[in-house]
């Protein structure tokens, strides 16, 4: 803010109002039901996918038991902005308290930060399933997999908890956050004077996590293509298997990767109007976290066939 040097600090405790969508009048409880329909979609499918995971011992495996992570992940962070958003759909509702946002956009940035080291680890997984099959019960033991599993989660808790404190005493002059959820970016927008520390660390942050993540995954498939075709007659074969294996985690990244490419772009079109660049902005928690389910349901034969049988004893059971 260029003249937030010479407003008057805000006392605590602030009220936040978001400023939304700009709805045409009588279009809010169709979109509240968009919501409530991506939500319900979030909601049943990661559900499922969990329970089955759960349920089924078979598929107490580390691909599975990341892939559960990722699943409580995904809810998370569509909680944090869906619930919300359809009472603004259908109340027009914009306040939110101080509290209620800081906890909002940290877990948002939670989401965005757990769900890359989360796919990070499942890649490394896959590295060793496909490069390394006789030893890969020896490697991936139970300690280590979940010592993965608390490093994803940890890795991202401090990164995204190291930002939020950099900026709780800053001063904010203004209320209004240009954005339909609270991000950091958007409370930062409303401090009294310029915060170099907090954009210097976050877009440091931005970049070694996303960085580091590629570097990770490309390695991990550089190295599973290599052992594959270097296998000579069998390579083809043994090509077509591991990409089976593993081409659902790499659906998944490529999927959240176009989100986050989308919603960089659009910012980047001025012809485009607030709301379409604010729908964008918000696709990165809307649309994997609905369609992750199906993509591991269609590509996990494993899974499927667990959802299947567990269908079917469920209904013998009741007959």
């Amino acid at each position: 803010m260029e003249n937030g040097s010479m407003m008057t600090p805000l006392r605590q405790p602030i009220v936040f109002e978001l400023e939304g969508f700009s709805i045409t009048p009588g279009y809010g409880s169709f979109l509240f039901f968009l919501a409530l329909f991506n939500y319900m979609v979030v909601l049943l499918g990661n559900g499922v996918v969990m329970c089955i995971i759960v349920i089924d011992k078979n598929l107490h495996r580390p691909m599975f038991v990341l892939l559960c992570n990722l699943v409580v992940c995904d809810v998370l962070g569509s909680t944090a902005v869906l619930p919300r958003l359809m009472m603004h759909f259908l109340t027009g509702e914009k306040r939110i308290a101080y509290i209620t946002a800081i906890a909002q956009a940290f877990t948002v940035h939670m989401y965005g930060a757990t769900v890359q080291t989360l796919l990070a680890a499942m890649a490394y997984d896959r590295y060793i399933a496909v490069c390394e099959p006789l030893r890969y019960h020896a490697i991936m033991t139970s300690a280590r997999l979940y010592t993965c599993c608390v490093l994803a989660w940890s890795v991202a808790l401090l990164c995204i908890g190291v930002l939020f404190t950099l900026h709780m005493n800053v001063p904010l002059c203004g209320n209004t956050i240009q954005h339909v959820y609270c991000s950091n970016r958007a409370i930062m927008n409303l401090a009294c004077r310029s915060t170099p520390s907090n954009n210097i660390y976050g877009l440091s942050m931005s970049w070694s996590l996303s960085t580091g993540i590629f570097v990770i995954i490309a390695f991990s498939y550089f190295r599973i293509l290599h052992a594959s075709v270097k296998r000579g007659r069998a390579g083809s074969r043994v090509c077509s298997k591991a990409f089976q294996t593993c081409a659902s985690h790499l659906i998944v990244y490529v999927l959240y990767e176009i989100s986050a490419v989308i919603i960089i772009v659009s910012h980047r079109i001025a012809s485009l109007s607030h709301n379409i660049k604010k729908f964008f902005s918000i696709l990165v928690i809307i649309i994997p976290p609905a369609i992750n389910p199906i993509i591991y349901g269609l590509v996990s034969k494993e899974l499927r066939a667990s959802f299947i049988n567990n269908v079917i004893l469920q209904v013998r059971l009741k007959q």
